[in-house]
């Protein structure tokens, strides 16, 4: 049974009005360090539609991929083609590790990304740097996690915003992040025997 209109218009006054007083407490703003981590799908894809979200106000942003490879996706294709003058894009992986299958040369092309990431996050006119896929970087130990979290902590303009993506993010960075988000996996086509396909995984 549906409510009487006007004692849900009142309800609803109610609710805007104490989300209203909540709202006005919340005057701060600064550059925020956002994890994505989790088994489920979406980790890159909401942090892309970010650094989108930035290209649409104006705002230059950067990416920087630790280990995806340069093959062919959706968001590298538009940005390289459209969007260079504002958002800097830098593939530094070669592929995921069991197609390397090359530690010492993972190692070395994790850190080649790091320093990369490390200039584009210094530099204050980025507004938001997006490592791709560097909780795989660390959570292989390619990357020391307290060179990271310091960095960050120590070292990154206060309106930066940064955000990290991939499974397994260490306990370290979860503890200096100001947003994390976990994706949970509940299903995916992949265990149907359904291939990753152009416009959902890439």
């Amino acid at each position: 049974m549906t409510d009487d209109p006007d004692r849900h218009a009142r309800k609803m006054a109610k609710k805007k009005a104490a989300r209203d007083k909540i709202m006005a407490t919340k005057t701060d703003e600064k550059g925020l360090v956002i994890v994505h981590t989790g088994k489920g799908k979406g980790k890159s894809s909401a942090a892309f539609g970010m650094i989108f979200r930035c290209i649409a106000h104006d705002m230059p942003c950067a990416v920087v991929q630790f280990i995806k490879g340069g093959m062919s996706t959706g968001e590298r294709d538009l940005i390289l083609s459209k969007f260079t003058d504002i958002c800097a894009f830098h593939t530094m992986g070669e592929g995921f590790t069991w197609e390397t299958q090359d530690r010492t040369r993972d190692t070395e092309m994790a850190q080649a990304a790091w320093e990369k990431a490390k200039d584009l996050i210094r530099d204050p006119a980025n507004r938001m740097v997006l490592l791709d896929e560097i909780n795989i970087a660390l959570r292989y130990d390619y990357l020391d996690i307290a060179e990271v979290t310091g960095f960050l902590t120590t070292e990154k303009p206060e309106m930066t915003h940064v955000v990290l993506t991939g499974r397994n993010a260490k306990d370290e960075l979860i503890e200096i992040a100001d947003l994390v988000t976990e994706m949970e996996l509940v299903k995916h086509p992949f265990r149907s025997g359904i291939k990753a396909q152009v416009g959902v995984e890439f």
